[in-house]
Order: C-alpha cells, then sequence, then structure tokens
C-alpha cells in the first residue's frame, strides 16, 4: 500500500517501533503511511528518515544554539495539555509550526477528546516564567516519534524549531533509545529540508523498493520513486504516440484517498501518475497502465470508477472526476516496447468500435 490509514483502539510501544521502522507515522489518534505528496499541484514522493541514536553526535551548530539558549528553562515530562500551550500554538500557527499545520494542539494529537493510545511526552521551553516553546514527541520500547515543533515567532534569532528537535533526540537517546523518526522530506519541496541538517552522519532513509534503510549521504545516487514512474509512463507514452495510438498521461489527485478514514481499506487506486489507454468511460472497466517502482515493472490493468467526485473541473493532464480502483492486473512487463506492443494489439481494435 502507498497509502493506507489505521485506527486502532490501543498500540503497545513495541507495535509503534514496528510501525515506525515500516514508514508509518501519526496523525491524530491513528496512524498512517504515504509515499507521495502534492503541494501546489505538483507531485513528490514522501521519504522517511530516522536518525540512527546510538552514531548520533553533537554538531557544532547544535553546541552553539545550547550555549545561546542556555538561559531558557526547558521542562520534558509526560504530555498534560495546558491553556498556555494551545495559546501560543493557535496565533500565527502556519508560520511557527515546522509540521503541517492544525486547528489546536487538542485537533492534532487526540482528535479533540478521543483519549491517547500514545506515550505522548512534551517539551516547553520558557523564558523565565514565559513559554516561548513547545513541542510533542512519542515514544515507542527502543524508538521515538517528533510529531511536532512550535514558537513564539518574537524568539526566531534563537532558532528554538532546532533547538526543540535536538533537546528531543539528547533525551531519548540519554534513556538509550535506538531511533528518532522526525517523518519525511519531499526532495524538491524545500519546506522538509531541514531534517537533513539535524543529524546527517546518523541520519537513514527507507528506500521505497527494498524496504531497507541506508545512510542519507546515499540519498544523492537514489531514484526518486515518483519521478521514475513519471519517466518510466513517458517513455511508453512517447512510444504510443509514434504508433498513432490515442491515450492520455495523468496525473491522479486522488492517490491518497486511502488516507481518509472511511475510504481506507477499500482498495482505491494509489499510483500517483498513469496513463489511460482508452477514453473515459464512467460506465466500464478502464484498462489503464501504470509503473511499480516496488518491482520495478509496468502493469497493464482494469480500473473502475467508483465514485463521482465534486470536483469537475481539474487542471491540464490531471484526473479527478472520480475515485479509480484497480480491480485486475492483466500484464507485466519491465520493458516500455513490449508493453506498448501488448497495447497496440490487444487494445488498439477497441478504438476503432
Amino acid at each position: 500500500m502507498f497509502a493506507e490509514l489505521l485506527q486502532p483502539d490501543s498500540l503497545l510501544p513495541e507495535e509503534l517501533d514496528l510501525y515506525l521502522a515500516d514508514g508509518w507515522f501519526r496523525m491524530g489518534q491513528s496512524i498512517f503511511t504515504t509515499n507521495f505528496l502534492r503541494f501546489h499541484d505538483h507531485f513528490y514522493s514522501a521519504i522517511w528518515l530516522r536518525i540512527d541514536l546510538f552514531s548520533f553526535e553533537i554538531t557544532n551548530t547544535q553546541k552553539k544554539l545550547l550555549k545561546q539558549n542556555a538561559r531558557f528553562r526547558v521542562e520534558i515530562q509526560p504530555a498534560v495539555l495546558k491553556t498556555e500551550q494551545e495559546e501560543l500554538f493557535l496565533p500565527d500557527t502556519e508560520k511557527t509550526s515546522l509540521f503541517e499545520t492544525s486547528p489546536s494542539l487538542s485537533h492534532l494529537l487526540f482528535d479533540n477528546g478521543r483519549g491517547n493510545i500514545y506515550n505522548t511526552y512534551e517539551i516547553n521551553i520558557y523564558d523565565q516564567s514565559r513559554l516561548i516553546a513547545g513541542g510533542f514527541f512519542d515514544l515507542g520500547a527502543t524508538s521515538a516519534a517528533g510529531i511536532n515543533c512550535y514558537y513564539d515567532p518574537e524568539y526566531k534569532k534563537y532558532s528554538l524549531g532546532k533547538f526543540l528537535m535536538f533537546l528531543k533526540m539528547d533525551f531519548c537517546r540519554e534513556r538509550g533509545f535506538e531511533f528518532f523518526y522526525p517523518g519525511y522530506f519531499a526532495p524538491g519541496y524545500s519546506m522538509f529540508d531541514y531534517k537533513l541538517d539535524l543529524a546527517k552522519s546518523a541520519l537513514q532513509y527507507l528506500d521505497l523498493t527494498t524496504q531497507f534503510w541506508n545512510p542519507v549521504s546515499e540519498i544523492a545516487s537514489y531514484s526518486i520513486p515518483v519521478e521514475v514512474m513519471t519517466e518510466k509512463l513517458q517513455k511508453l507514452s512517447l512510444i504510443l504516440k509514434e504508433n498513432d495510438f490515442e491515450h492520455s498521461f495523468l496525473y491522479y489527485d486522488f492517490f491518497d484517498a486511502g488516507l481518509v478514514s472511511y475510504l481506507s481499506g477499500m482498495g482505491l487506486m494509489e499510483f500517483p501518475v498513469f496513463i489511460y489507454c482508452l477514453k473515459t468511460d464512467a460506465n466500464i472497466y478502464n484498462p489503464i497502465v501504470v509503473y511499480d517502482v516496488r518491482d520495478n515493472l509496468y502493469h497493464l490493468v482494469l480500473s473502475s470508477c467508483m465514485y463521482e467526485t465534486e470536483k469537475r473541473k481539474t487542471l491540464i493532464n490531471h484526473y479527478s472526476s472520480h475515485l479509480l480502483k484497480v480491480e485486475k492486473d492483466l500484464f507485466a512487463n519491465e520493458s516500455a516496447e513490449i508493453m506498448a506492443a501488448v497495447i497496440l494489439q490487444s487494445i488498439r481494435k477497441q478504438q476503432t468500435v
């Protein structure tokens, strides 16, 4: 599954460790995974990160932060949400939060009072009696996940976001934890790039194809999944064009529909880009082609239109009129030429009907 949401009633620390190691993360009182993102109508890959705390070493920058912020008082304790935290989080949240915005901390962490299946800790930074920054993180058995950081914009020069991340990692390292998970970054989208500087020598990324964690120093040679999918399908599209085969190269706006609770588990299509082999017909199974980076194969599949959406106006080369479901895998091959030949032989005659 490229995108999935689960809503467990309980979660043991050891279970959280396993989820984090597989590229999952907290969302309220749920837990989710995703491998693709969309920002400003562009598609990106979500590359999950973790820090090996056994090999983590304090950098010179972090030493300077410690010295610069030594006058502030730091509290780390089991999370008990307080009014002063909500008040600091709410003003100008979009500018001060390092993660996605939420209307409140209660909504972000506890789904507005659902309870808490996680072992959540809070970190608060005070300038005398004034709360100037805070954040939350979850503890597993040997791993921890950083959930969010927020700070008073008047204290921006103190780099409190980075300071909070370091304090969380240091807290976990001192208690013998093995890994700290800061979430994902998205190559080509700079908002999350700060995570790459947290602990370069100890930072790892999860390879979607192999499911192995590799040193982030190797990321330069890593083939970004959404880029590979796009390149492979464009190659196939070019061959089809050369053979005058009518088709559509499309970005799928609802690739992450599985993250909606009532749609999770329905087997909806999760590929962010695909080729429509015929004209769209919501009343029949439609042949489409996707490229799966997990097996490095083109797949010719039959898709059905599950639900008509309200999003009728769409961008050029985007598909958003229906939620799609893959019904059957017809043929798979690593070669664009062979896949094109199969399409031309088995489907082309339908275009003249």
